[in-house]
């Protein structure tokens, strides 16, 4: 078997608006357009060591047995949806997006697994990845194929969108600190004011309608808004000092990132990328380290086929 390996870019949302929970799934419907930034996960899929009977996760700093990951969750949900029965396998990821930080890395590393899976057996099109992405979580779907996607249902209903005619700069702003999304969700309920139903399918076209010609962001400030920043704020204090850094870094627009408590600022317009660079300069020192980051699309995260980085050596 070759070795391949794939990038599993974090996500950011442009404009988070939420709506009523269903009672199917339990899950809250959404309006929201995800993403993918440059800013990633490296995953590497090699054969097992010798004498492994099943397969292998390795994903170094990530706390929890290994059957709870979702990397590990989406080789299991290929192989049983599949049939898949090639040799054991091990999976690699070396992490850079931080853990429960609102960049659904989680599911970054699900979707690229699906990829890696999918390049590695020959099995699979992109509606059956597409199908299995949404058995493993909401935001797993819009990162199979990065890219820019507007997102309704509970993340699962994806049109997508052109990639934005320049890149879009973006400066990541993470904190020690971690909110699990469960619980932003639900202080979200506490404090009130979800969406309707008609006012999630009126955000949905209006974000559609402002990026459908490639803009870089939403012209209207009020389109990038997250309904999850108050909930959020309420349970981690910090992130309204990170918005700040990022608003003084020169960042036009200033946000949380999903469930958080990652911060994310905006920089449109020309030279987005030497801004962002300037922003992460000027808050150099700042723990954790800013990052700068662009948007990318699906060839960015396209498995590729590489040599073996050796049975003991993660991913670097």
């Amino acid at each position: 078997m070759s070795v391949y390996r794939a990038l599993a870019p974090a996500k950011v949302n442009l404009g988070l608006f939420v709506g009523p929970v269903r009672a199917e799934d339990g899950r809250h419907e959404l309006a929201s357009v995800m993403q993918s930034i440059s800013l990633a996960d490296e995953l590497t899929l090699a054969p097992a060591r010798s004498g492994a009977e099943e397969d292998e996760l390795i994903c170094p700093g990530v706390p929890g047995p290994a059957q709870e990951n979702l990397a590990g969750a989406a080789l299991r949900a290929f192989r049983q949806s599949t049939g898949w029965e090639g040799p054991p396998v091990r999976l690699t990821v070396a992490k850079r997006i931080p853990l429960a930080a609102g960049l659904a890395g989680g599911s970054a590393d699900a979707a690229a697994t699906l990829r890696l899976a999918a390049r590695a057996s020959g099995i699979g099109d992109q509606e059956l990845l597409g199908e299995l992405a949404a058995e493993l979580g909401a935001d797993v779907p819009a990162q199979v194929s990065p890219g820019r996607w507007l997102a309704t249902g509970a993340g699962e209903r994806l049109a997508g969108l052109p990639a934005p005619s320049r890149p879009l700069g973006v400066l990541v702003l993470a904190l020690e600190a971690e909110l699990s999304t469960a619980e932003v969700y639900a202080q979200a309920d506490r404090l009130g004011g979800g969406r309707s139903p008609r006012e999630l399918k009126d955000l949905a076209g209006r974000l559609r309608r402002a990026l459908e010609l490639g803009a870089q962001a939403p012209a209207e400030p009020e389109l990038l808004h997250n309904d999850l920043e108050r909930a959020a704020i309420s349970l981690c204090p910090q992130i309204a000092d990170a918005l700040r850094q990022a608003r003084e870094a020169g960042a036009e627009l200033a946000f949380v990132s999903g469930t958080g408590p990652t911060v994310v600022g905006l920089f449109p317009r020309a030279n987005a990328l030497g801004r962002v660079e300037r922003a992460v300069a000027e808050l150099s020192g700042r723990v954790p380290a800013p990052i700068a980051a662009t948007s990318v699309g699906a060839a960015f995260g396209e498995p590729v086929e590489v040599l073996d980085p050796g049975e003991d050596q993660p991913a670097s």
